[in-house]
């Protein structure tokens, strides 16, 4: 019987899952899977080649030579696209953009969730994104939908760029509408869309401090193993 755990953690940009995920993995000595992490390497990958997002053609030919690896060194999530580590390269706004919009191309999905659901068969995964509970790990052990409004993770999505040294020029109404446009973007693409399952436990994290969002996700799964 096999002892591995798998945890799907869906939600919208800047709903703070990573974090969360991230946090909840070395609590329960796992591994995190940021998929978010995925979708950029491909757009990243796409841009520098200077092959449009919205040519499905020219993004399907990418794949076909595209290998992507995931590792892990000292739990720490590696990619490396054809044997170049992209993790240093995939965090600017322009391949974020690029990301939600490159995720809509089924074949960009079906090729990212091969690899994810092989992964995990191998470790016990905390994985997050926006259909991991719905598509690609609906047999999940345990399954949260985070979320906050629109303003508290544009104000989030801005405190980290600055944290990170990025350089912003957008006011935080700015960063709302890109954030409310990229949750119907996710929400409404025809082939596996951000949506909550039924058996995910709902968290709104807007009045919750991370150690509160972290301590309740523990709770609900200790609470499981009993």
């Amino acid at each position: 019987m096999s002892n591995r755990i798998s945890i799907a953690v869906d939600g919208p940009a800047g709903s703070g899952k990573s974090t969360i995920s991230k946090i909840i993995a070395n609590k329960l000595n796992i591994l995190h899977l940021d998929t978010g992490a995925m979708y950029r390497a491909v757009a990243l990958t796409a841009l520098e080649k200077g092959i449009s997002i919205s040519d499905v053609k020219a993004v399907e030919g990418l794949l076909k030579g595209l290998d992507m690896v995931v590792t892990y060194e000292d739990g720490v999530q590696r990619i490396f696209v054809n044997g170049i580590d992209v993790m240093g390269r995939i965090r600017t706004a322009e391949v974020s953009k690029a990301a939600s919009d490159i995720a809509v191309i089924p074949a960009v999905r079906i090729k990212l969730v091969e690899i994810q659901r092989a992964l995990s068969e191998k470790y016990s995964l905390i994985i997050d994104g926006r259909d991991i509970g719905s598509y690609v790990l609906p047999n999940a052990d345990y399954k949260f939908y985070i979320t906050a409004t629109p303003e508290e993770r544009a104000r989030r999505r801005l405190k980290e760029q600055q944290s990170k040294g990025l350089e912003t020029n957008k006011s935080l109404d700015e960063m709302v509408k890109e954030i409310i446009a990229r949750d119907k973007t996710d929400s409404t693409r025809e082939f596996a869309p951000l949506v909550r399952t039924e058996d995910a436990h709902y968290i709104d994290t807007t009045d919750m401090s991370i150690e509160q969002v972290v301590s309740a996700v523990l709770d609900i799964i200790q609470k499981g193993k009993q």
